[in-house]
């Protein structure tokens, strides 16, 4: 079983109006997994609906707790891609489960995102990868601690 945390981000933006006004709406999540006839079983936990900029300690903290908490050994986390390696090396040492945080430079909803790939991606990494912290993205994964993103080239890279 996969356990899948919901934190916000780009991947769930919704955009109101051409001055890029958006809120954080329901996770697209379930709807993409079952389109991809992904069979694993999975589930879903909505723990915050925040642009990564606004999340605090407190926030990655909860995230921290609610991972520790579940039964599930296998934990995709959706976050929004500025703060994700912050949270990532917060969530480093996690005993005894593999973590794998992915988002979209795109939000879900535009025709033209990467949230699909770069969810598809973070399903195989977190059922291929030996206990740890990682970020996945646009085809590469990261580890935690190890990650950062370049604002300009809008990617990840090695730390």
């Amino acid at each position: 079983m996969i356990h899948l945390f919901t934190t916000g981000g780009t991947i769930d933006k919704i955009y109101h109006d051409a001055n890029s006004e958006f809120t954080v709406g329901d996770s697209l999540l379930p709807e993409l997994l079952e389109e991809a006839n992904v069979t694993v079983p999975w589930r879903v936990t909505g723990l915050l609906r925040k642009d990564s900029l606004e999340l605090t300690s407190d926030d990655r903290q909860q995230v921290r707790e609610a991972v520790a908490a579940c039964p599930e050994e296998r934990i995709i986390i959706t976050h929004g891609t500025d703060t994700m390696a912050a949270t990532a090396a917060v969530l480093d040492g996690t005993p005894g489960k593999t973590i794998v945080l992915f988002g979209a430079m795109q939000p879900a909803r535009m025709r033209r995102s990467d949230a699909a790939f770069n969810l598809g991606f973070a399903v195989a990494a977190v059922r291929l990868l030996p206990a740890g912290v990682y970020v996945a993205m646009n085809g590469e994964v990261f580890e935690a601690g190890k990650v950062r993103k370049n604002l300009k080239a809008g990617r990840f890279e090695r730390d």
